[in-house]
């Protein structure tokens, strides 16, 4: 099999196709959460703090406040993903149990019954 016609193989299959599409959408789905970060709940929690701008924190050379706030994006992407989870697995079908059914065992009556038969069908 040649490199081309085995990359066709695997491009084509499903599970990458799934795959890309997954990363597209959490990609839009990062930058809807960060606006939702950055620009609404970061300054309600600055405005709760005193006018803190966390994006301002720094300790020397370090930008502590950014990094609090992708420590935020990432608290609030994972709870949200969360949900979702939650949501889709209340909205699958649960499968139904499989009620499996024994043969049923035959009476002392069957079993005396059929050793009879048995007999006479045995007789010369």
């Amino acid at each position: 099999m040649s490199i081309v016609s085995e990359f066709k193989e695997f491009i084509s299959k499903g599970n990458v196709l799934d795959l890309a599409v997954g990363v597209i959408i959490g990609a839009a789905f990062g930058k809807i959460v960060t606006s939702l970060t950055d620009d609404v709940i970061m300054p309600i929690v600055g405005l709760g703090l005193g006018h803190v701008d966390f994006s301002d924190i720094t300790a020397g050379p370090m930008k502590v406040g950014l990094f609090l706030n992708a420590v935020i994006n990432f608290i609030i992407i994972a709870f949200i993903i969360f949900l979702i989870v939650k949501g889709a697995n209340s909205i699958k079908k649960k499968p139904e149990p499989v009620a499996v059914v024994a043969d049923p065992v035959p009476s002392k009556e069957e079993v005396l019954l059929t050793q009879i038969r048995d007999a006479l069908r045995a007789r010369p």
